[in-house]
């Protein structure tokens, strides 16, 4: 799903035999490819992110229960993000709505999580505001250049993503004691991994542009 080459998109890959029907036979199957495991799981997370909200905040948000159900509707949104983009690209499952909805449901269940935190003042503010502008502004960069080519998912980008699951699931926990002191460190590691990968897509931006810029001059003499 992120990251899949566009040359993938639009269906399974899978050559299907005429449908009776002509018009009609076609869009039944295109409409069938929707409905794939790795949709599927994105769709599931997306659905995740009220039940985790009310979960989050029910009693006041400090009931150590319901902040358990909370932690694990969380862990069942970052482990579908893990498969549904594998899925995907192992098993030729790409779609348009795939590439659209993940992402969106990536963002929509970590910022839950970061806005809850900072809302029940376990998080600071700046903390969610740093990555949230982070992930808003890299995404707004990515439309930005995306008539030069795309920007490519790195590792970096990738540990970022496992960082802050890690560390947001932590805080979700409303860990007490040494496993507090804990948290504060793996957040720290987030954040400054945000950072750092974030500058990195900026840098990656400006070259793919200036590239495209050269090579558009060069063709237009």
């Amino acid at each position: 799903m992120t990251g899949v080459p566009a040359s993938a998109a639009g269906g399974t890959g899978r050559k299907s035999a005429p449908a009776p029907g002509g018009k009609l036979g076609a869009a039944a199957v295109n409409q069938a490819s929707l409905w794939n495991i790795a949709n599927i799981l994105t769709m599931v997370r997306l659905l995740l992110v009220p039940g985790f909200v009310l979960l989050l905040l029910a009693e006041g948000g400090y009931d150590p229960a319901w902040r358990s159900l909370a932690w694990a509707a969380f862990a069942i949104a970052m482990i579908t993000d893990l498969f549904d983009g594998h899925l995907a690209r192992a098993y030729d499952l790409v779609t348009d709505f795939g590439k659209i909805a993940d992402p969106i449901a990536d963002k929509a269940i970590m910022g839950a999580a970061l806005i809850c935190l900072s809302w029940l003042g376990d998080l600071p503010w700046w903390v969610t505001g740093v990555i949230l502008g982070r992930e808003l502004g890299i995404t707004l960069l990515r439309f930005w250049v995306i008539r030069y080519g795309v920007i490519p998912a790195s590792r970096g980008g990738k540990l970022k993503t496992l960082s802050q699951g890690i560390a947001v699931g932590m805080y979700v926990l409303a860990l007490t004691g040494p496993l507090a002191s804990i948290r504060f460190w793996v957040m720290g590691v987030a954040v400054v991994l945000t950072v750092a990968t974030g500058l990195d897509y900026v840098k990656q931006a400006i070259d793919l542009r200036r590239q495209g810029m050269a090579a558009a001059a060069e063709r237009a003499e």
